[in-house]
């Protein structure tokens, strides 16, 4: 059985979201695709959205030329940490799905730690 780059990605998601529901803290989740990287924060046992932000709001990415790319990501990370603050939320713990914590995915968690938030 050949396990594709999919189930793998999936497979170390599960993991860290294993650890990260036994902490009494609002979740920041980030997804990529090869255009769009979106990020939203739940509370800490899931139910309910806090903030979203993503690079198909207007808002987002006022002033980007591209929006697949480490600029776009910062922005998307500047934005949730903004409206988290807006919401209450200054501490949250970071779910990268599983994506590897380099490039897009690395960018947003510094502009959102850059921005207030605490993880």
């Amino acid at each position: 059985m050949i396990i594709t780059k999919k189930e793998r990605r999936l497979r170390r998601a599960a993991k860290s979201r294993a650890r990260i529901r036994a902490l009494p803290v609002a979740r920041l989740s980030v997804h990529r695709t090869t255009n769009h990287i979106y990020a939203q924060i739940t509370d800490s046992q899931g139910a309910r959205v806090i903030a979203a932000a993503s690079t198909v709001q207007d808002a987002v990415i006022e002033g980007l030329q591209h929006t697949g790319n480490v600029e776009a990501a910062k922005a998307v990370g500047r934005a949730i940490a903004t409206r988290a603050k807006a919401a209450g939320v200054t501490q949250v713990a970071f779910d990268r799905s599983g994506f590897r914590y380099h490039g897009r995915v690395k960018a947003l968690a510094d502009a959102a730690r850059e921005a207030g938030l605490e993880f």
